[in-house]
């Protein structure tokens, strides 16, 4: 899975974006681009928690024989693995982190990932499929993926979020 140094990590949701994983883990370095079998993307929140910085439901993967997750492998530095894991909040029990096998063009690689805990459905806000849909176009996922993030339902939420975070960084 990593080196002493470096761990390798799968992200399949607003983390796919660079500027985003950056935003807590400068030392995120694209690897590859992977996919997970046995495996579904969803949106939601964890149990009765409404209380998201995206305003809305966030990605999590739910087994499901048959089914895909593509997804981007980064290259992450040990020193930033406490502040991965606070941004998927494990601590406070959001997020469990799991090893998965990830299909690559050149090897399974074995990385660190997260899957929400209690999951309920919940649409995503526009600016969180929005992240989620830039990341995937930046890093070159499948296109008949993209479009199926594309064509994902959102809950109208039009405030700010932090996409705006992400916003200012690109400028």
């Amino acid at each position: 899975m990593s080196s002493s140094e470096n761990f390798m990590y799968f992200a399949y949701g607003s983390n796919l974006l660079k500027e985003r994983l950056q935003l807590k883990n400068p030392s995120a370095v694209f690897h590859c681009v992977g996919r997970i079998q046995g495996y579904r993307l969803d949106f939601g929140l964890s149990g009765d928690n409404t209380n998201c910085a995206w305003h809305g439901g966030v990605a999590t993967i739910q087994a499901s024989e048959g089914d895909e997750v593509w997804g981007v492998v980064w290259r992450i530095d040990q020193q930033n693995l406490p502040s991965l894991d606070r941004q998927e909040q494990v601590d406070e029990g959001v997020y469990s982190p799991l090893q998965v096998k990830v299909e690559t063009k050149e090897e399974p690689l074995f990385c660190r990932t997260y899957k929400m805990n209690n999951f309920t459905p919940c649409s995503p806000s526009p600016q969180y499929k929005k992240v989620v849909c830039l990341g995937a176009q930046q890093n070159g996922l499948p296109q008949s993926y993209i479009q199926k993030l594309l064509e994902l339902q959102t809950n109208n939420y039009s405030g700010s979020s932090v996409l705006d975070q992400i916003t200012d960084i690109q400028k």
